[in-house]
């Protein structure tokens, strides 16, 4: 293949003009470098640009009338045609917004009759977590039906990418994501990771049946068997 046929291959297609390819190795070449004029260089022509964009969105903004609150703190709600400025910014936590029902909310632990946590220490959450922001250490139960219970469990909210598959993967519905709280701002980052006693202060009891049928539900199963040869 010449090196004429290969230059007219790459002008047809898009990227940086090939003047030249080597007669060694087809993929060494020598391509055209387009460098900026002299006063593009200096940025000062973007730079206008940029500054001419900002103050007309601040002028927008100060002289066009505001958006009533409800319209700011309802989302998705309709905005009266008058309102033409962009001004969302809604002054949380006087002002908040209206989560769509699909909103998970903060991670809570559910309770038993006694008022226990119903988390065992299983470890499915944290090893099914993407972003791994769970810790759980367990620890013995002093309840002979159960094996362990956790000694720590935590949740950093800052990593957390409320994906929900914690709550999916819970064999014991012990963790929840119903609560419907936004995460609160925080200024030190150990603030924002949730506890064993802050998430079982939103805990409720669950009626869930925490074992399923037992070892032996095999036996007591009905018969669902049916004869083929029929």
């Amino acid at each position: 293949m010449s090196s004429s046929h290969d230059h007219a291959d790459d002008s047809e297609h898009e990227g940086p003009l090939v003047l030249a390819v080597s007669d060694r190795h087809p993929r060494v070449r020598t391509i055209q470098v387009v460098r900026p004029e002299a006063q593009d260089t200096t940025y000062l022509a973007a730079t206008a640009k940029g500054f001419g964009i900002t103050l007309k969105h601040f002028a927008k903004n100060l002289f066009l009338p505001l958006k009533k609150l409800s319209g700011r703190a309802n989302a998705g709600a309709p905005v009266e045609e008058r309102f033409r400025n962009d001004i969302e910014t809604v002054q949380y936590p006087e002002e908040k917004v209206t989560y769509p029902e699909r909103f998970r909310g903060l991670h809570r632990l559910t309770l038993r009759d006694d008022g226990s946590t119903r988390c065992v220490a299983c470890m499915c959450c944290p090893t099914v977590c993407p972003a791994h922001c769970i810790t759980i250490i367990p620890e013995e139960s002093g309840d002979t039906s159960i094996e362990k219970r956790p000694a720590i469990f935590e949740i950093d909210e800052l990593r957390c990418v409320v994906c929900g598959l914690c709550v999916e993967a819970c064999p014991c519905d012990a963790i929840r994501m119903d609560t419907g709280e936004h995460a609160k701002p925080v200024e030190d980052r150990a603030r924002a990771i949730e506890t064993r006693e802050t998430m079982l202060a939103r805990g409720v009891r669950s009626i869930a049946t925490q074992g399923g049928e037992g070892p032996n539900w095999r036996a007591t199963a009905p018969d669902t068997k049916t004869d083929v040869n029929r």
